[in-house]
C-alpha cells in the first residue's frame, strides 16, 4: 500500500537550459543595434506601429527581446504610447533611448531620432571595443607573468633552498627574499586564499553600491597612463550624446538629468547632479562646468561660444568629433607604451630570480675551487 505519491519533476532538457539562459542574459549592443535599425525601416515604410512589433516580435532571434516585444506589442493595444511601452523594459531600453524616443514622438521626428539612436548606440559599442581590446594583451600579460611568478616561487626556488641552506653561505638579497617568499606563501597559503575570497566577496558587492561606483570610476581617472584615456572617452561620450539630444529638441535640463543616468561614469555623474541644482538657479552651462572636476578648458570655452551664438548642437558635435580622435590617439599612445613596459617588467622578474639562484650558485662554485 503506498503512503506517498509524488509527481516526479521532469528534468530540463539543454534546449530549456539554453533558452533559460538566453532570457537573463542581457540584450547585447549589436542585438538592440539590428533592432533598431529595423524598428526604423519599418517606421519609414509607413507600417503601422502595432504590426511592426508583432513583425519584429516573430523575427527576432533573442528571446528575451522576443518576449519584451510580445510584452510592448500587448501594450501598445492597450492604448500605451511608444515612450511609455519602452520605458516598461529600463535593463533593455536605457533612459537616452526612452527620452529620445518620447522627444521624437511628441515632435513628429521619430524617423530622424531613430537615426541619431543608430548611431550613438553603434558609436558608444564602437568605442567600447576598442577600449576593451586596448585592455586585452595587458592584462593577459599580466597574468601570465603572475602565473611566472608564482611557479617560479613554488617551484623551481624550493629545489635550491636546501642546498644554499646546507652550503652555509651568506645569501645575497634576492635569495633572501626568494625563500621568505617561499616560506610565507608554504605556510600561510590557506590564510592568503581565504583573504582573497573575503575581499574578492567585499568588493563585488562594494562594487555595486553608489558609494563603491563612484570610488572605482574616481580611481580609474586618476591611473597614470588609463586615466585620460577614461576621461577622454567620457568627454566624447557627453559630447555626442548631448548634442544627439539637443538635435532631438530635448531641453538642456533635462539633457543633463539624463547625462547623469548615462554617462556611464559615477565621477562625473556626480559632478552633474551639481551642474543641475546651478542650472535651475537659472545660469548658463558653461559656467557650473567651470566648477565641475574633469571638464577641460576647451569642453567649457567651445560649450560658451555655442551658447553666446545660440549653436550649441554645433559646438558639441565638434567636442565630440575632436575627442573622437583624441581618444583614439590616446588608445595608439597606450599601445605603444605598454609594448616596453611589460617587457621591462618581464626582465625585472626574470632578472630577479636569475640573481636570487645564480649568485649563489656562483659562490659555491668559487668556495669548491
Amino acid at each position: 500500500i503506498p503512503t506517498r505519491v509524488k509527481a516526479e519533476q521532469p528534468a530540463l532538457s539543454g534546449f530549456q537550459m539554453s533558452s533559460i539562459r538566453e532570457l537573463l542574459a542581457p540584450i547585447k549592443a549589436p542585438e538592440l543595434i539590428l533592432f533598431t535599425k529595423q524598428f526604423r525601416t519599418m517606421f519609414n515604410a509607413g507600417v503601422a506601429m502595432i504590426n511592426m512589433l508583432e513583425i519584429l516580435e516573430a523575427q527576432t532571434e533573442n528571446l528575451k527581446l522576443q518576449r519584451i516585444l510580445g510584452k510592448m506589442h500587448q501594450d501598445i493595444k492597450e492604448g500605451a504610447s511608444l515612450h511609455e511601452a519602452f520605458s516598461k523594459h529600463p535593463k533593455v531600453f536605457s533612459p537616452l533611448y526612452c527620452s529620445m524616443i518620447r522627444a521624437g514622438e511628441s515632435s513628429g521626428s521619430l524617423s530622424e531620432v531613430l537615426d541619431r539612436l543608430t548611431y550613438i548606440i553603434e558609436h558608444e559599442h564602437s568605442v567600447r571595443s576598442d577600449i576593451k581590446s586596448a585592455m586585452t594583451y595587458p592584462i593577459i600579460v599580466m597574468v601570465f607573468l603572475f602565473s611566472a611568478f608564482l611557479i617560479l616561487i613554488t617551484q623551481v626556488i624550493p629545489k635550491f633552498v636546501n642546498i644554499f641552506k646546507n652550503a652555509g653561505l651568506a645569501l645575497p638579497l634576492p635569495t633572501q627574499i626568494c625563500i621568505f617568499i617561499y616560506e610565507f606563501l608554504s605556510s600561510y597559503w590557506y590564510l592568503i586564499i581565504g583573504a582573497a575570497v573575503v575581499a574578492g566577496v567585499f568588493l563585488f558587492y562594494y562594487l555595486k553600491t553608489e558609494q563603491g561606483l563612484l570610488a572605482k570610476d574616481s580611481f580609474l581617472m586618476r591611473l597614470p597612463l588609463l586615466g585620460p584615456l577614461f576621461a577622454k572617452a567620457a568627454m566624447a561620450r557627453f559630447a555626442s550624446i548631448f548634442s544627439i539630444l539637443q538635435a532631438s529638441g530635448v531641453p538642456v535640463l533635462d539633457c543633463i538629468r539624463i547625462l547623469t543616468e548615462t554617462i556611464g561614469n559615477h565621477a562625473i555623474s556626480k559632478e552633474f547632479v551639481l551642474v543641475t541644482e546651478r542650472l535651475e538657479e537659472g545660469r548658463g552651462l558653461a559656467e557650473p562646468l567651470k566648477s565641475a572636476k574633469y571638464f577641460p578648458p576647451i569642453v567649457i570655452n567651445m560649450i560658451a561660444i555655442g551658447e553666446e551664438s545660440d549653436n550649441l548642437e554645433d559646438m558639441l558635435s565638434e567636442i565630440a568629433l575632436h575627442y573622437d580622435s583624441e581618444l583614439e590617439f590616446a588608445m595608439k599612445k597606450l599601445s605603444e607604451a605598454i609594448g616596453p613596459l611589460l617587457t621591462l617588467g618581464l626582465a625585472v622578474v626574470v632578472g630577479f630570480f636569475a640573481l636570487a639562484i645564480y649568485l649563489p650558485m656562483w659562490d659555491m662554485t668559487k668556495m669548491a675551487g
